[in-house]
């Protein structure tokens, strides 16, 4: 690999300004960089045992200091692909060919995006005065959706998850993001595939994602990188706390805390490791129902989601879960008419007036019509009395509470139900666990997004009823009257 310490360093105008971009030569001088050309600071302390800082972490990934680097790091919290999108740009701006993959396509444009903040982020100088995306000066044309080139001839390209794509383009970067979401024969497909193609830099691969499922690729990864002595860096969340010199506020993870399971937060926040023991429902039957080609969403508190408008000639049915104290009201509507069940709209909401709540109900009844159903347990009693439409309360407690959670259980592992792929609602499945669904006292939390699912399969009795016909000549008059 090239001295970066020594030699010219780059140097170009704007606005009558001279500005500086070179390498770094440390990791302290890309800290300064990242902060001053992209306008973040990466925390340089570790704070749990056994934790990498970020900025160890990124300053390792660019000088390939081993051929291939795990991050493991808590989703959203942990900055992964922000990280990985910064050193993706630097690694290019270096004059390195770079591929970016994702768990899906989605996500490799995800981390490709990152870079779009980065060339139009304005430089402040010490005397107030900016200077515009200077970066994008060093861009050769205006960055595509897949790929950016700069003048130096390098290029960053985010491909698709494929084993086609994966295995098509010889960079000497590879940064994989999010890998347990990836097919374990597309990850494979794409490893190897870094060289030095005519250069004098060290070829580098950055393997990163939060382990979340017990028997994916994930798990593959951390067994090879036990094997093959790859180094695995891990931070969470609190690496990254302002408190500790970074960007993200106590209150961001508080607020996190209250929206997820205690199961998911110490998975995906705290990094315990995911086990496939207790949990209500098959892994792969999760996967199958959220399906990706129906759309991706957040599913953010407040954001209602309409995946088909409604069909005057089909059938719909609409299940509620109401918020107690510090859950979410949750409103999910299937069409029921065509085989499998399929969700056509979703919606959460929080902390509003219960008049407000009941409304947004009723006007999903009245768009879509059909069935409604509703767990009737406390709030619910009373809402009833709120309703335009008619509606079946449940009261989930008992052999009730069992039958209408296993029903639903068995329609998702048996394929018959399909949604969308809304992150909130998939992670919620994702980490239902039996004591979830079936423990006693304040261990039992079933998520609301399974509940409301649950309370409207449990209509489907009503559905499908066939009247026995009545045949007159048959009838006798009874011997009693």
């Amino acid at each position: 690999m090239p001295d970066l310490t020594t030699g010219p360093r780059p140097r170009f105008v704007q606005n009558g300004k001279e500005v500086d971009f070179a390498p770094p030569r440390d990791k302290y001088e890309l800290q300064a960089l990242v902060k001053l050309f992209f306008g973040y600071t990466i925390p340089d302390t570790a704070v749990c045992a056994d934790h990498t800082a970020p900025l160890d972490a990124i300053w390792h990934g660019f000088n390939a200091t081993f051929p291939v680097i795990v991050w493991k790091a808590s989703r959203g919290f942990g900055g992964k692909s922000t990280l990985l999108g910064t050193l993706s740009a630097i690694e290019m701006l270096t004059g390195m060919k770079v591929v970016v993959l994702g768990g899906s396509s989605q996500q490799s444009r995800r981390v490709h995006e990152v870079t779009d903040d980065i060339w139009e982020y304005s430089l402040k100088l010490p005397d107030g005065s900016e200077i515009e995306a200077p970066l994008a000066h060093l861009l050769a044309d205006t960055p595509k959706m897949m790929e950016t080139k700069a003048k130096n001839g390098a290029w960053m390209r985010a491909i698709t998850a494929s084993t086609t794509s994966a295995r098509g383009p010889h960079p000497q970067r590879l940064n994989l993001d999010e890998v347990d979401e990836m097919d374990l024969v597309v990850f494979d497909a794409a490893m190897g595939q870094t060289m030095m193609a005519g250069t004098n830099f060290r070829p580098g691969t950055v393997i990163s994602s939060t382990h979340q499922y017990p028997d994916k690729t994930m798990t593959e990864v951390l067994e090879r990188a036990r094997q093959r002595g790859w180094p695995v860096m891990s931070w969470c969340y609190r690496e990254n706390l302002v408190s500790n010199g970074g960007w993200l506020p106590e209150s961001e993870v508080e607020r996190k805390r209250q929206e997820v399971t205690t199961h998911m937060f110490r998975v995906e926040y705290d990094l315990q490791e995911p086990s496939i023991e207790g949990r209500a429902i098959d892994t792969d039957a999760v996967d199958a129902m959220f399906d990706r080609e129906l759309g991706v969403k957040e599913g953010r508190s407040g954001e209602y989601i309409e995946i088909e408008a409604p069909d005057a000639q089909a059938h719909y049915v609409t299940g509620v879960d109401w918020a107690k104290v510090n859950d979410w009201t949750v409103i999910e509507t299937y069409r029921t008419d065509e085989g499998r069940w399929r969700m056509v709209a979703f919606e959460r909401t929080h902390r509003l007036p219960w008049p407000v709540i009941v409304e947004r109900v009723n006007k999903r009844m009245d768009r879509y019509g059909g069935q409604l159903g509703h767990d009737q347990g406390g709030v619910g009693e009373v809402i009833n009395d709120y309703l335009r439409h008619d509606a079946k309360g449940f009261q989930l407690q008992g052999r009730t509470r069992v039958d209408v959670f296993s029903d639903w259980i068995v329609a998702i592992e048996n394929g018959e139900v399909e949604a969308p792929r809304i992150e909130f609602m998939y992670r919620e499945y994702l980490y239902t666990t039996v004591d979830d669904l079936y423990g006693h006292g304040t261990t039992s939390h079933p998520p609301d997004s399974f509940v409301a699912g649950a309370v409207a399969w449990a209509l489907r009795r009503k559905i499908i009823d066939i009247p026995m016909p009545i045949y007159k000549d048959l009838v006798k008059e009874s011997l009693w009257t």
